[in-house]
């Protein structure tokens, strides 16, 4: 059934096909055939290492693959469509996939090779990511040959069509994006006293659509003294049970003070945006 899942949602892309022979039950599908094996193959998947997704606008992540094809394999037919995806867990039993808005782009090569470029779009505000998503996803490409075969028709004959997917291809991060602020004080403060920095680390939750704190996690207090490009790290603290943190240090020179954390495999780095204070 996995077949069938993949060519109902490349038929759904066409704008064309009518899902419910492809819901229909088992019997009536081994009626309408059983799609055959096309003779391509994928490699080359590029995708970016990692993908910030946060709770209300869509990512796009670009993708480029070689697709390897049989002479008998027409890939500038009208009815030939290969596209690229994503999927968490195995690929025989995946917990979510995400696919492209739109097919990929091929270019050829050769006469048996084409370099393909599409995109993963990722729309968090269309519940297409729970939280536990997060971290190590699979990439995966697919092509269908439809050969003349009407994809809005009831009665399309599967054994007629080709089709061949293949996962593994590669790996990226599909990360809650994180934000970290940073409040320096008091401004002015005298040299020798001491300096107050609070902040929060959050990060988004695709649940419920809103950031929350992100607790338990090392965060880096850094100084940057006025006139120069280096942050140096002062102490590091933990993040609370709400994602707040809070660390002192002693006034020496004019300068930038700010967080900064390291990230995890589900939330990406990030820096607070120095907060400047003035020593007396």
């Amino acid at each position: 059934m996995r077949t069938r899942a993949k060519l109902a949602a490349v038929s759904a892309l066409t704008g064309a096909l009518a899902l419910t022979a492809l819901a229909a039950p088992a019997a009536q599908a081994v009626d309408s055939g059983t799609p055959y094996t096309l003779d391509v193959s994928f490699s080359n998947f590029k995708i970016a290492s990692a993908i910030k997704v946060g709770t209300t606008n869509e990512v796009s992540a670009k993708v480029t693959y070689t697709l390897t094809h049989g002479s008998d394999v027409d890939i500038t037919a009208d009815d030939f469509f290969t596209d690229a995806f994503i999927y968490r867990g195995s690929y025989d039993d995946s917990t979510n996939e995400i696919y492209d808005h739109d097919f990929s782009t091929c270019t050829a090569t050769s006469s048996t090779t084409a370099t393909c470029t599409g995109s993963v779009d990722i729309d968090p505000a269309e519940g297409d990511l729970a939280s536990t998503d997060a971290g190590t996803w699979h990439a995966a490409a697919e092509a269908t040959a439809f050969n003349g075969q009407d994809p809005s028709s009831s009665s399309i004959d599967y054994s007629k069509v080709g089709y061949k997917d293949q996962g593994g291809l590669a790996t990226t991060l599909v990360q809650r994006y994180s934000k970290l602020t940073v409040n320096a004080g008091p401004e002015p403060v005298y040299k020798g006293k001491t300096i107050t920095s609070t902040g929060k680390l959050s990060r988004a939750n695709w649940d419920d659509g809103q950031y929350h704190g992100y607790t338990g996690q090392p965060v880096k207090l850094q100084f940057r003294k006025a006139g120069t490009t280096t942050y140096t790290t002062i102490k590091t603290v933990t993040s609370d049970s709400t994602g707040n943190v809070k660390a002192t240090a002693t006034a020496a020179y004019d300068g930038y003070w700010r967080f900064s954390f390291a990230g995890t495999s589900t939330t990406p780095a990030v820096s607070a945006t120095g907060d400047y204070v003035d020593v007396k």
